[in-house]
C-alpha cells in the first residue's frame, strides 16, 4: 500500500476530523453528490424511456417504413391500390437489418350508434400482420383471429369505446363511403378486444380488423393491398435503412420512415436529448463545486499536517495525492449512496408506476424508464473522473505552503 493512500486512509477515519469544522461542509458535499447523481439516473433513464416507449408505439401502428403509392403518401387512407407481387415482400432480402414486412390497407369510415357517432380509420390487416406489437396495449378481451376466414371481429380502443358508449363483446355497425360513387357500404362489427395505447392521435382513429373488409368495400382483388409496412432491427438506423428500402423499391412505389412522417413528435423527442445534457452539466458543476469547497477547508484545516509531511521529505505532488484520495473516498461514497437510491426509485416505478403523465402531452400514461447499467457505469466513471480532474486545480494551493509556516499555524 503507497504511503499516500495510507495517510489518506489515516485522514479518513481519524476522530478529529469527523468532529471538525470540515464534517458538516463535507456531509453536504456527499450529499450533493449523491442529489445530483440521483438526479442524473432519474433523469437519463426516464428521458431515454419515454423516447423509446414513444417509438415503439408509433412503430406498432406503423411500421418502421411505409411503402406506398405515391397518391398515399400524405394520408392515413389508402386510396389506390398496389399489387402485393414485391420482390420485397414477404422477405426484404436486398437490405439487411430488416426483420418484417407486413401488407395492410385502411378506409376511412364512422361508426354509428344509438347515442353518438365517431369518425375512424379501419385498419385492415391480414395474416402477415405482427399482433405481438398490440399485445402489449391490449387491455379487455383479445386479438381478432386474423388468419381464419374473414369474419367480424376488430380491435378498438378504449377512447373510443368510451365515446360511443361501447363494451367488450358489443356489435356496432360502420359506414364506408363508396369510391366514386355515391352511397355508402355497411359492415357490422363485433368488439373482441379493447386496446389503450395513450397515444390519442391512434386511439382516436384506429379500429383494427381484417384487410378483405377494405379489398371488398374497395372492390380489390386479393392481391391488392393499400401500403407496406417494413420492421428494421435497430431503429438508430432508420434514416440509412429507409434511404436503402426506397432505393430497392420500383419508381412507381414511394417509401417514408416515421421519423418522416411523424416529424413533430420525434423533433419534440430530440428535445429531452438537449434537457438530459443540461441536466448533467449542472449537476456535475453543483458536485464538482462542493467538492473543491470541502477539499479548500480540509486543506486549511489540515495545514499543519502539511507542514510534517513536507519536513520529512514528502514533495508536493506526494501530498496533493493524499488529499485526492480522501476527494475521492468522499465522492465514491455519495455516488454509492446515489446509485442506491435512483436506481431504487427507478425499479419502483417500473414495476409499480407511480408516477403518472397526461397522454395529450406525453403519449404515455405511465412515465417509462430504461434501467441501462452501461449507462449508469459511464455515468459515474465520468463523474468520478471530472470532479479528481477539477479538484487539481484547488489541490495546488498546497504547493504554497511551506513547513516554517505551516507547523507554527493554528
Amino acid at each position: 500500500m503507497k504511503l499516500e493512500y495510507f495517510i489518506a486512509k489515516r485522514l479518513i477515519t481519524a476522530k478529529d476530523h469527523k468532529s471538525s469544522i470540515s464534517a458538516p461542509i463535507i456531509k453536504i458535499a456527499i450529499t450533493a453528490i449523491a442529489l445530483g447523481m440521483i438526479m442524473m439516473i432519474v433523469s437519463i433513464a426516464t428521458g431515454i424511456g419515454l423516447q423509446q416507449k414513444i417509438r415503439q408505439k408509433v412503430a406498432a401502428f406503423n411500421g418502421h417504413i411505409i411503402i406506398s403509392g405515391y397518391n398515399d403518401n400524405n394520408s392515413d387512407v389508402s386510396t389506390k391500390p398496389i399489387s402485393i407481387h414485391q420482390n420485397f415482400y414477404p422477405n426484404f432480402k436486398n437490405v439487411d437489418g430488416i426483420n418484417h414486412v407486413q401488407a395492410v390497407a385502411s378506409k376511412a369510415g364512422m361508426i354509428r350508434t344509438e347515442t353518438a357517432f365517431e369518425g375512424i380509420i379501419f385498419k385492415g390487416v391480414g395474416k402477415d400482420y405482427q399482433t405481438d406489437n398490440l399485445k402489449e396495449y391490449l387491455v379487455q378481451g383479445r386479438l381478432p383471429n386474423f388468419k381464419s376466414n374473414l369474419n367480424e371481429e376488430v380491435l378498438i380502443s378504449q377512447y373510443l369505446c368510451n365515446r360511443l358508449g361501447l363494451k367488450l363483446g358489443d356489435k356496432f355497425v360502420t359506414y364506408f363511403m363508396k369510391e366514386n360513387s355515391e352511397g355508402y357500404n355497411l359492415r357490422n362489427f363485433k368488439i373482441v378486444g379493447i386496446y389503450n395505447s395513450g397515444f390519442q392521435e391512434f386511439d382516436a382513429n384506429y379500429v383494427i380488423g381484417d384487410i378483405r373488409h377494405v379489398q371488398r368495400i374497395n372492390k380489390w382483388s386479393p392481391d391488392e393491398i393499400g401500403s407496406f409496412e417494413v420492421f428494421v432491427d435497430d431503429f438508430t438506423q432508420i434514416e440509412s435503412k429507409g434511404q436503402q428500402v426506397y432505393e430497392e423499391t420500383s419508381s412507381t412505389l414511394d417509401s417514408q420512415t416515421i421519423v418522416e412522417k411523424f416529424y413533430y413528435i420525434f423533433e419534440w423527442l430530440k428535445l429531452f436529448d438537449f434537457n438530459i445534457i443540461v441536466i448533467l452539466i449542472v449537476m456535475i458543476a453543483v458536485s464538482t463545486i462542493n467538492m473543491v469547497v470541502a477539499l479548500l477547508v480540509l486543506i486549511l484545516e489540515r495545514t499543519q499536517m502539511i507542514g510534517i509531511l513536507k519536513s520529512l521529505g514528502a514533495n508536493n505532488w506526494s501530498v496533493r495525492k493524499v488529499f485526492l484520495y480522501n476527494a475521492a473516498y468522499l465522492i465514491g461514497r455519495g455516488l454509492l449512496w446515489g446509485n442506491g437510491i435512483g436506481i431504487g426509485l427507478l425499479l419502483i416505478q417500473k414495476y409499480f408506476g407511480i408516477i403518472k403523465l397526461n397522454p395529450e402531452s406525453y403519449y404515455v400514461n405511465v412515465a417509462p424508464v430504461d434501467i441501462n447499467l452501461f449507462y449508469i457505469l459511464l455515468l459515474n466513471i465520468g463523474t468520478v473522473v471530472i470532479c479528481l480532474l477539477v479538484l487539481l486545480i484547488p489541490s495546488y494551493i498546497i504547493t504554497k505552503i511551506t513547513p516554517s509556516k505551516s507547523i507554527r499555524f493554528e
